[in-house]
C-alpha cells in the first residue's frame, strides 16, 4: 500500500471533522436571537410621531421577543445621524431604526450622505402611516383652512410655520401647501416634531403640519387649532375637521408612514423573525386600540408590502420635488 493508499481512507474522516468544526463555530455564532436589549435608534426629538411609533411597537416587542427593547433618539441632520448609526451597526439585529419616510427619501437628495440608503439598509417592515393636521395657534384669527390662506395672502412674509428641520415630512408638506395655495409663509426649521410643537404653543410661530399623534392632546385641550387634514379623506380621530381637498383644492393628499429597517447585512432568520413579531404586533387588538388614539394606522403586512420599491419610487418623486421648490439644506 502507498502513502497515497494510506491516506486516502482518511479523506472523508478528515471531511467530516471539518464540517463539524465548522457547524460547531455557527451554533457558538449563531445563537437564539435576541440575546441582549435591542437598540431602537429613533431619527427625531421626543413628542414626534416617529417618536410615539418607536415607543408602542418597542413596548410590544419587548414583551414578544424577551427582550428589552430601548428607544435611543438620536436628532440631527434630518435623522442622517440615527441612519448612518444604524447603517454602520454590527448586523446581529441589535440595533434597529424606526424611521420617517421622508429620512430614507428625500435626505438623499438634500444631503451628501456617507452611507446608501438602498445598499447599506435593509427593510423589515413598515410599521404605521397617518396624514397630518395643520395646525394653528389659537391666536390666529382664521378659523378655517380657507381663512388662513386668505390671511397670509393679505400679509405675505409675515406668517411663520415651522418643520422638524429641512426636508422633513412636515417641512415638505408645507411648501407643498404653499405651492399648491400661493401663499408666501416663512419656514423655521426646529430639532424634531416635538420641538416644533413647543415652538407654536409658545406662540413662536403660527402654523404648524404635524401628526396627528404630537397634536391630538392639544387640539383637543384647545391649545392649538386643528384646520385641515393632509390626507385624502376624514378620519375616525378628529371626524370634524375637513382635508385640504375638501377645503378647497382637490387633489391634494399627502401621507407620512414609519418603516423598521435593519443593517444591509442581517442574516435572514433575524430579518424574517423581525417581520413575523412585527406583523403579530400589528394584529394585536390593543396596539391597534392604542394606535388609534394617537390618529395612526397600522402598516401593511410585511410580506404584502414591497418596501424597497417603494423606497425607491418615493426617493424620486420627493427629488422633483425639492428641486422643483428650491429646497436646500442650510
Amino acid at each position: 500500500m502507498t502513502k497515497e493508499d494510506r491516506r486516502t481512507p482518511l479523506l472523508p474522516v478528515i471531511c467530516l471533522l471539518a464540517l463539524w468544526t465548522a457547524a460547531a463555530g455557527a451554533r457558538a455564532a449563531d445563537p437564539a436571537y435576541p440575546t441582549r436589549p435591542v437598540r431602537v435608534v429613533v431619527g427625531f426629538a421626543p413628542g414626534g410621531g416617529a417618536d410615539a411609533t418607536a415607543r408602542i411597537f418597542a413596548m410590544k416587542l419587548s414583551e414578544a421577543m424577551g427582550q428589552n427593547w430601548i428607544v435611543d433618539n438620536r436628532t440631527g441632520a434630518g435623522g442622517n445621524l440615527s441612519t448612518e448609526i444604524v447603517a454602520t451597526a454590527i448586523p446581529d439585529g441589535h440595533t434597529v431604526l424606526v424611521f420617517l419616510d421622508s429620512q430614507l427619501t428625500a435626505n438623499p437628495t438634500l444631503y451628501s450622505l456617507p452611507f446608501s440608503v438602498e445598499k447599506d439598509l435593509l427593510p423589515v417592515a413598515e410599521l404605521a402611516a397617518t396624514d397630518m393636521v395643520v395646525v394653528v395657534h389659537p391666536a390666529l384669527p382664521a378659523k378655517s383652512f380657507k381663512e388662513f390662506v386668505a390671511l397670509a395672502k393679505q400679509k405675505p412674509g409675515t406668517l411663520h410655520y415651522g418643520s422638524g428641520g429641512v426636508g422633513s415630512a412636515n417641512h415638505l408638506t408645507s411648501e407643498l401647501l404653499k405651492k399648491t395655495t400661493g401663499i408666501d409663509i416663512v419656514h423655521v426649521p426646529y430639532k424634531g416634531a416635538g420641538p416644533s410643537i413647543a415652538g407654536i404653543l409658545a406662540g413662536e410661530i403660527q402654523m404648524n403640519v404635524s401628526s396627528p399623534a404630537s397634536t391630538i392632546g392639544f387640539i383637543t385641550s384647545g391649545r392649538l387649532r386643528a384646520l385641515a387634514r393632509t390626507g385624502g379623506k376624514r378620519t375616525k380621530v378628529l371626524p370634524d375637521v375637513p382635508t385640504v381637498a375638501e377645503s378647497g383644492y382637490p387633489g391634494f393628499n399627502v401621507i407620512q408612514w414609519y418603516g423598521l429597517v435593519v443593517p444591509a447585512a442581517t442574516p435572514r432568520r433575524i430579518v424574517e423573525r423581525l417581520r413575523l413579531e412585527t406583523f403579530k404586533a400589528l394584529q394585536s387588538p390593543d396596539m391597534q386600540a392604542y394606535m388609534e388614539k394617537l390618529g395612526l394606522e397600522p402598516g401593511s403586512p410585511p410580506q404584502q408590502t414591497d418596501l424597497a420599491g417603494r423606497l425607491k419610487k418615493e426617493t424620486a418623486t420627493w427629488a422633483g420635488i425639492i428641486k422643483e421648490a428650491g429646497i436646500r439644506v442650510q
